[in-house]
């Protein structure tokens, strides 16, 4: 904590020097004079879901995790509390098949494929986006194109207004579960092409919260009936990140530096009567350097990124009858090179070229230490006929690995298509007609590969098909209504060559294996709008989803056809914000259907009720000399609901939050 302190106090004082006198255009660092925003004129294929500003800051949420709750088509795996891992899944087609992109470079884990999103704070984002398919700009990496679905948090740019040279803003929040989140922002201005930002961020909580504990024996007598308190969810982390933003003549490039340290409890699940803490703990270390260069010339538009990633994992169990504690570190390497030209206005083609570099260390016996070489290569191009608008993409994607023992997994040499159209039948109304059709597959983690006496290095890959269509309709007015958005997508997906666990002879030994082949259909409902009364400006958010995620595994199983797990056939979620002059206030409603947990069979012992949460914020600013102040109370899982999202990981129940935010 003292050394937090002292980086930060350091820093505060580089960046308090008046570097130079030069004045930055109002609004953006990004609009410079004779500087031209490098941007394309192709209109959005496939539409975004969006969080962004205020909306966003406003959903009760803690984390990136806890505010992708809200897209349609998303369901996110809680293992409980504040420490507790948090996935997502979309559209049925599993964690792994997500790609999340940390402004504009996607964050890797080789190991397990997984990214822990509860890691990142919304302190620092200006915008959650999530896509199906992929972006509709092809001015995009070879990466941007090689997952089936994709999640982009961009993280705030530097602004200034009028003479003003320092932009600070500090925050301090508390709350239920011994929760202390202290933080601070700082943006710079250089001169007229460079300003520099510093954030950091420090997060303690004991993890302990109260949960009703209910489990009846298989004649229908209660098992368990008691209030229990969750022991083991204790966190303390550390966040600093350290930028600089500049911009050139037609030209602008960026620098980041990421730090992120924790040391937590792993909460476990509530079984057998068992409800202690276990004494199992993991400590994370995640450090990267990336930095980005972009240039405009005339028609054509060229982008370098690069990245270096250094991710440490120390995790320990001294309480499991199999001691345990292992150490792995990863290393990542990554540059991208990626091209647009302009034909004309109607015509745009692109390629791309990136290079990857992974490899895992462990304090195993008999590891592989594995290394993994990527290349991919992207080709895309947009036409557009009036008012239809097509778009194609080819991936190929190319890879290689060694190994110091045992047996490396063959070379992969695949190419998979992706194709956009997109069609407004009516010049004078926003209604846009859309369908996408995209053939991806994802590479065997390293675990799956080569952790010791569970790897199978002669695993296939996951091979998915995605088939989309649905439409958009917008409109905006001047009265009652200000504007109107409605999205409905239908899709089907296949994914085949799924990659499962088997055991092979004992409960501490596991074969892992392509058996798997699970077909999805479902339907995204997604509708915003925002009206005046008086003063007021109200907003409502709507999202439903339907999802069929059947298990095409093996027709002579008990659990052909039936539902995989976790995966609810009904969800939604319904958010609506109220503005007053200086005061704001939001509701927010989650909604998920009966599931069955991972015993595969969809039967009463293995369902999962339905849970909901009702969760409310109110919000108010005002000044005090020349700075800014908000200060925000807000209420979770306000009617105290025991629920799990995870079978015996029982999440917390009514917690409060006290924000204090003030901008020197």
């Amino acid at each position: 904590m003292r050394n937090l302190y002292t980086l930060i106090c350091c820093c505060l004082i580089l960046l308090g020097n008046n570097f130079a006198h030069a004045q930055i255009v109002r609004d953006s660092i990004l609009q410079l004079q004779q500087v031209e925003i490098l941007t394309t004129n192709e209109k959005s294929i496939i539409p975004v879901q969006e969080l962004k500003g205020e909306q966003l800051h406003a959903l009760n949420s803690h984390s990136v995790a806890d505010a992708v709750r809200y897209f349609a088509g998303v369901q996110l795996k809680d293992y409980g509390g504040v420490g507790g891992l948090k996935t997502i899944d979309v559209r049925g087609m599993g964690t792994q098949h997500v790609g999340v992109f940390y402004d504009g470079i996607q964050l890797g884990n080789a190991q397990n494929g997984i990214v822990d999103l509860g890691k990142f704070s919304l302190d620092d984002m200006e915008v959650i986006s999530l896509y199906n398919g992929q972006k509709s700009n092809i001015f995009q990496s070879a990466k941007d194109y090689a997952s089936a679905s994709a999640i982009y948090l961009q993280t705030k740019r530097p602004s200034f207004i009028d003479n003003k040279k320092t932009n600070s803003l500090l925050r301090y929040k508390l709350g239920s579960i011994q929760l202390i989140n202290p933080s601070i922002r700082i943006e710079q201005k250089i001169n007229d092409r460079l300003a520099a930002v510093i954030s950091a961020e420090y997060l303690k909580t004991n993890g302990k919260y109260k949960f009703r504990y209910q489990r009846k024996n298989l004649d229908g007598s209660t098992a368990y009936d008691t209030v229990l308190t969750r022991k083991d969810g204790q966190v303390e982390g550390k966040r600093v990140e350290l930028g600089l933003v500049g911009k050139g003549y037609f030209s602008n490039w960026n620098v980041k530096g990421y730090l992120y340290e924790s040391d937590r409890g792993i909460p476990a699940a509530i079984v057998r009567g068992r409800f202690d803490g276990r004494g199992q703990t993991l400590v994370d270390k995640n450090y990267f350097v990336q930095g980005a260069y972009e240039k405009r010339f005339k028609n054509f538009q060229s982008k370098f990124a690069a990245k270096f990633a250094y991710d440490f994992t120390h995790y320990t169990d001294t309480v499991s009858t199999v001691k345990t504690e292992n150490k792995y570190i990863q290393r990542e390497f990554y540059a991208t090179w990626a091209n647009i030209y302009s034909i004309n206005n109607k015509w745009d083609v692109s390629a791309s070229t990136d290079f990857q570099y992974n490899n895992l260390d462990a304090d195993l016996a008999n590891f592989s230490y594995p290394q993994r070489f990527t290349n991919l290569v992207a080709f895309a191009s947009t036409y557009r006929f009036g008012r239809l608008s097509l778009q194609g993409s080819l991936l190929g994607t190319f890879v290689q690995e060694k190994v110091e023992m045992n047996t490396k997994s063959p070379d992969r040499n695949v190419w998979t298509p992706t194709i956009i159209a997109s069609y407004q039948p009516f010049s004078s109304v926003d209604f846009n007609i859309r369908a996408f059709y995209k053939n991806i597959f994802r590479m065997p983690t390293f675990n799956d590969l080569y952790y010791t006496n569970i790897g199978y290095a002669n695993l296939k890959p996951e091979y998915s098909k995605q088939y989309n269509i649905g439409f958009t309709y917008a409109k905006s007015s001047q009265n009652f209504f200000k504007n109107l958005t409605l999205q409905v997508d239908a899709y089907y997906n296949e994914v085949k060559d799924k990659i499962t666990a088997s055991a092979s002879g004992s409960l501490f030994r596991f074969t892992m294996l392509n058996i798997g082949l699970t077909k999805m259909k479902g339907v995204d409902f997604k509708i915003r709008s925002t009206f005046q009364l008086g003063e007021v400006e109200i907003s409502p958010m709507v999202n439903y989803s339907f999802l069929e995620a059947l298990d095409y595994s093996n027709s002579k199983k008990s659990y052909y056809k039936n539902q995989i797990p976790y995966t609810p056939k009904h969800s939604g979620s319904f958010v609506l914000s109220a503005a007053y002059k200086t005061w704001n206030f939001n509701y927010s409603f989650i909604y998920v259907g009966e599931r069955y947990n991972v015993h595969l069979d969809n039967n009463k012992y293995n369902r999962l009720n339905p849970w909901f949460t009702n969760d409310l914020g109110v919000h108010k600013e005002f000044k005090i000399n020349q700075y800014s102040f908000k200060t925000s109370f807000e209420l979770n899982n306000v009617l105290n609901q025991q629920y799990d999202i995870v079978s015996n990981y029982p999440m917390p129940g009514r917690q409060f939050k006290i924000i204090l935010s003030v901008n020197l």
